[in-house]
């Protein structure tokens, strides 16, 4: 009797010891989050330069942004977690505040019609000629301040012997004259005991304009493109020379945008697909490919930025002696009257390609490098070098000194303002897409106690991080901004 139950009991430890054994990646796996981390972030982001878009490649480019997000990572089971990131983004642009350059001006203080559009159309048209305008000063019409709203759910799943990852996403975004919708997806496979890593993944986002158009143009088309109604009936329209035109033609040219007309496709689509290679090369180093293919179709352009012709007389409205220093901050009283808005071809295609290697030092400091080749379609090349030393200070605070240098050439459809052609098809002064390079300065600091401690109910503070990174780019523009985050896990 006794040899019969300690062979059953060798016979059960054994059958346990089997199954343990043929599916131990079941029973003793490792979860893949192993609790619920929030992640509260805000930045702060503040520029200026000389060459605001809105107004024609000329003009402040002042603008403030603070963005606050939450970012919430849930385990839902051992091998899939669901990740949910909701941010505001608050701006005040001074340059899109010149949408409506008139809206400063003595005639809307006086006539403003307290709604929420850019026109004030018809009380405008009654203040004579007491409107005036400038790039080089903020106006504060509707779209001077703006709030962008967005969120996205991301799904990520692991396989057992976490060697096979797929993730999918969805994605909304919403401001004052743009809403875009995203789906994406990616697919990752690991090999040669996780040291090597292959990545395909695709995205689709399909956006709709809610098209806002420079006012003077706006205002000609609903006049009828007749000078002596509506909008600018009772305005004065100056000449290169400051002189009152007569807006009728009997003595002389009048100011004629007649290439402007409205956007119709006001839809843009963006096809994305992205194919990465990472191979961690020895205990100290690691290297990695990236390459996308981005193709866009649609709406391109933004309806609301200026451009001026170098073959069409220029015509104003305000102050006729600030005419000959309408490029220089001094003028802040009269405004050029828009030839056309930005026109950019239907398709982009955008092809970057990077390069990345970290180097382990020793425990204190780690070497990470970042190459970057861009090109497209559209003549704009562009090299990205970034380097980042983060150092160990103790066994908790890490520092993040980084720089990084950017230069690019000019698309083939720029031109600074009022050097842009009526014959060409395609143009803009948009500096973003002239030729330039830039210069960014960074550093960070960063506090990890992987055993949250510090808590807030039942959540321990698992990381603090704060950056600092100032931008100068060789047009005029700088920028600075700040940012932090918290990392708390449940616990």
């Amino acid at each position: 009797m006794y040899k019969k139950f300690i062979l059953f009991l060798f016979t059960l430890l054994f059958s346990v010891m089997l199954v343990a054994q043929n599916d131990s990646t079941t029973v003793y796996k490792k979860r893949v989050l192993e609790s619920t981390e929030i992640d509260f972030l805000m930045s702060y982001y503040e520029q200026d330069g000389n060459n605001a878009s809105v107004t024609g490649g000329i003009g402040t480019e002042e603008l403030w942004d603070i963005t606050p997000t939450i970012v919430v990572a849930y385990p839902l089971n051992d091998d899939a977690v669901l990740t949910v990131d909701i941010g505001i983004s608050a701006y005040s642009s001074a340059s899109s505040s010149n949408l409506d350059p008139f809206d400063n001006s003595g005639a809307s203080e006086d006539y403003d019609d307290d709604d929420d559009d850019d026109d004030d159309f018809g009380n405008r048209a009654s203040a004579a000629n007491e409107i005036q305008g400038s790039p080089w000063v903020a106006s504060s019409g509707a779209s001077a301040e703006d709030v962008w709203v967005g969120g996205s759910v991301g799904y990520s799943h692991s396989s057992d012997d976490r060697n096979f990852i797929w993730t999918g996403h969805l994605s909304f975004s919403a401001e004052y004259d743009y809403t875009s919708t995203g789906i994406g997806g990616s697919i990752s496979k690991l090999f040669n005991e996780k040291n090597t890593e292959l990545t395909i993944g695709a995205q689709v986002y399909v956006d709709f304009w809610n098209p806002q158009y420079p006012t003077e143009l706006d205002s000609y088309l609903q006049a009828g493109r007749d000078l002596n109604n509506g909008y600018f009936q009772n305005i004065d329209i100056l000449n290169q020379n400051g002189n009152i035109i007569d807006k009728s033609g009997n003595s002389g040219p009048i100011w004629n945008p007649e290439s402007y007309s409205l956007i119709v496709d006001k839809g843009r689509n963006t096809f994305s697909t992205t194919l990465s290679f990472s191979q961690i090369l020895s205990k100290r180093a690691q290297f990695s490919l990236s390459l996308d293919i981005v193709y866009q179709q649609g709406w391109l352009a933004n309806p609301m930025q200026r451009v001026y012709f170098a073959d069409k007389a220029n015509y104003y409205v305000g102050n006729a002696s600030s005419i000959p220093n309408y490029t220089s901050p001094e003028n802040t009283n009269v405004f050029h009257l828009a030839d056309d808005i930005e026109r950019l071809p239907d398709t982009r295609f955008k092809t970057p390609l990077g390069v990345r290697f970290n180097y382990f030092i020793n425990e204190f400091l780690t070497v990470r490098t970042y190459y970057r080749y861009y090109f497209d379609n559209w003549g704009v090349t562009s090299h990205t070098v970034n380097i980042e030393l983060p150092i160990k200070i103790g066994s908790k605070f890490t520092l993040y000194p980084s720089f990084r240098y950017y230069t690019q050439t000019a698309a083939d459809y720029f031109a600074p303002y009022n050097e842009n052609l009526s014959t060409d098809e395609f143009y803009t002064s948009d500096f973003d897409l002239a030729a330039f390079n830039a210069n960014q300065y960074g550093f960070g600091v960063s506090y990890t106690d992987i055993f949250a401690k510090a808590h807030i109910w039942k959540f321990g503070m698992k990381s603090i991080d704060l950056r600092f990174h100032k931008y100068d780019r060789s047009t005029g523009l700088t920028a600075w901004i700040v940012s932090g985050g918290v990392k708390f896990v449940m616990q």
